[in-house]
Formats: structure tokens, sequence, C-alpha cells
């Protein structure tokens, strides 16, 4: 049985609590935050649950093995240093960290303690991502062209970090994923309308063998949309991740091009074949996500959500900083 700590109770907490709760091999032994509201409707909903104020508390408790750290991004380092200095494996809310020497730091310290660090990247575990991954491995897209995605709605407003690291991390944590390439260069443009942080933003990441990768990201829309489309060589995906039920379908479409002896024969020819929608496991990502977890304390194994996949993340968003503070000079990676 492991014992895991959880702290911050605030937007996102509630939802680690209540999948930790619902697991079998793990058991929350204390939820901690600072705001007697917050401890409040926890206590309503779990009047078992220990609770505290202090998360020094937590953080040295000898009947706990692992922390959630499910706070604002500013705080994760301290927290996550201070979980692992007290032996304790952590699971932390995305992104990892605020820069990237803080997650070298945090995996150094992870490895000569041999503890776990997994990033709270949930929508890797999504069957459609999951679904969109198996895809890819078997060829069936054939060599990528392209990746564009569009995660935009109006709100909800972060007061600490931009929209690009508040909704990117998602995207290029699925990217990273996806796309087994290492990033070349970023180039990064957007601006900030009303409280000083960046509230739309356009990313294109370039990647070796022709691949390139574009992240749209706006608290401005006044519709929600979360799509994304890859374009193979053989195949082409859309992603609707707000469908019901066909949230996948790939079509047969493509461009091919003829060579003729001369460059001015070539000759293109496009393909227009069948539509369809492959059968995409219907689950809690978060469940799935905190179970693998779980699994991988247990089994002493090292996740691919691990703390250099976040730290791969955190370094793609320090390079669309920089460049959106230079007009959008491509920042090689």
């Amino acid at each position: 049985m492991i014992r895991i700590g959880v702290l911050g109770y605030g937007y996102w907490g509630p939802n680690i609590v209540r999948n930790l709760r619902s697991l079998d091999g793990c058991q929350v032994a204390m939820v901690c935050d600072r705001s007697s509201a917050a401890l409040k409707r926890l206590k309503q909903a779990y009047p078992d649950q220990a609770v505290t104020t202090d998360p020094v508390e937590l953080l040295t408790s000898a009947h706990i093995d692992a922390v959630a750290v499910v706070t604002p991004v500013c705080t994760h380092f301290e927290l996550a240093k201070a979980a692992l200095q007290n032996g304790k494996h952590v699971f932390i809310e995305k992104p990892f960290t605020a820069t990237t020497q803080q997650a070298e730091e945090l995996i150094e310290l992870a490895e000569r303690k041999s503890l776990k660090i997994m990033v709270d990247h949930t929508f890797l575990f999504t069957g459609a991502v999951r679904k969109m991954r198996q895809l890819i491995d078997e060829g069936v897209l054939g060599d990528l062209y392209y990746y564009d995605s569009t995660r935009v709605n109006l709100g909800l407003f972060q007061h600490d970090v931009s929209v690009i690291w508040d909704l990117a991390p998602h995207d290029l944590s699925i990217m990273d994923f996806l796309i087994q390439d290492k990033p070349e260069a970023v180039v990064a443009t957007g601006e900030a309308h009303l409280n000083g942080h960046v509230d739309v933003a356009f990313i294109t990441i370039y990647f070796p063998r022709n691949t390139i990768a574009h992240v749209n990201v706006n608290w401005l829309s006044p519709v929600k949309i979360r799509t994304t489309l890859i374009g193979g060589e053989k195949k082409m995906l859309v992603w609707n991740d707000l469908e019901a039920d066909e949230k996948i379908k790939i079509y047969d479409k493509g461009v091919q091009m003829n060579n003729g002896r001369e460059i001015y024969e070539l000759l293109v020819s496009y393909r227009s074949g069948d539509m369809w929608a492959p059968r995409v496991e219907q689950t809690e990502a978060l469940k799935v996500e905190l179970n693998y977890f779980v699994d991988c304390v247990g089994r002493n194994e090292t996740p691919v959500n691990d703390g250099v996949a976040g730290s791969r993340v955190v370094r793609l968003l320090e390079a669309a900083d920089r460049s959106l503070r230079e007009r959008g000079r491509a920042i090689e990676l």
C-alpha cells in the first residue's frame, strides 16, 4: 500500500484526491492546503480524511511515501525538492517547473535518491492520444508532415502565468509523445491584452526531416476548440477532443508527386479515399495516469511522463517565451 500526500486542494486538487481514493494499492494519507475554506470543502466530501494547513507536516511525515504537488508552478520546485529530500516520490502538476535548470536539479536529485518523478501530462493517458500513438507506430499515417493543434476558449485567465505556460503544456506534451524526433527550433508570437500576461499565442516548432508543428493557444476566443490535425505521407488524422463519440477520424487523403524527365514536368496528383473513425477507449485519463504512477512506484519502473519528459516541455516553453520577447526570432534548441 503506497501512502500519498496531496499538496493543494484548489482547482485540480479535488480531482486528484477523488481518483486516488478510488484506486486499489494506495491511500490518501493527508491533504494539505493553506485555505481553511478549501479543507472545509474536502471534509464535507471526505469526513475521514486527514488534513493540514502546514506543508512541512506533510512533507516530513514518516507515514507518507509519495507526494502529489498540485499547486501553482512558481511553488513546484521548492515543494518537489523538499519531498525528494525527505525520501518521497513525486507526482507533480504541469508544467513540471518554471525553468529548465530547476527541472534538471530535481531530476538529478531523484536519480541520486532512487525516487520517481511523474509529471501530470494527463492527455497522454486518454484513449485518443494512445490510439494516435498506435497509428503512428504502426506506420498507418506514414512519415509525418505536420502537427497542428488549436486549444482556445474564453478564459480561464491566470494571474501568475501566460496562456503559453497554462495551455500549451498540454499540446507540447502530446506532441513530444507522438513525434519521436527531437525539435530543432522554436518560433513564437503573441500579445497581452488584459492583465499583462500574454493571452493569445502561436508557437511553431521545427523538426528534422521537414516535420513542422504549430500550436495555437488563446484565452480570448468566442468559441471553445480542442482540435489537432496530423498530416502524414499516407493518411491524415483529425482529433476533436470535444466530440462525444468519433473523437478521431482518419482520412485516406493525400498528395503525390509524379516525376517527369524535367522539373517542369512534375505532376501533382491528389488522393481522396475513405474516412473512418477507429474505436477509442473511453476512460478517465487522470485515473489511468494515477494508477500508472502507483504501479511505477510499486514496480520501480520509469514512467513515460517522467521528469525528463517534463523537462523537454519546459525547455520548449522557455524557448517560446524567449522567441516571443524577441518578436518571433527563431530560438535554436
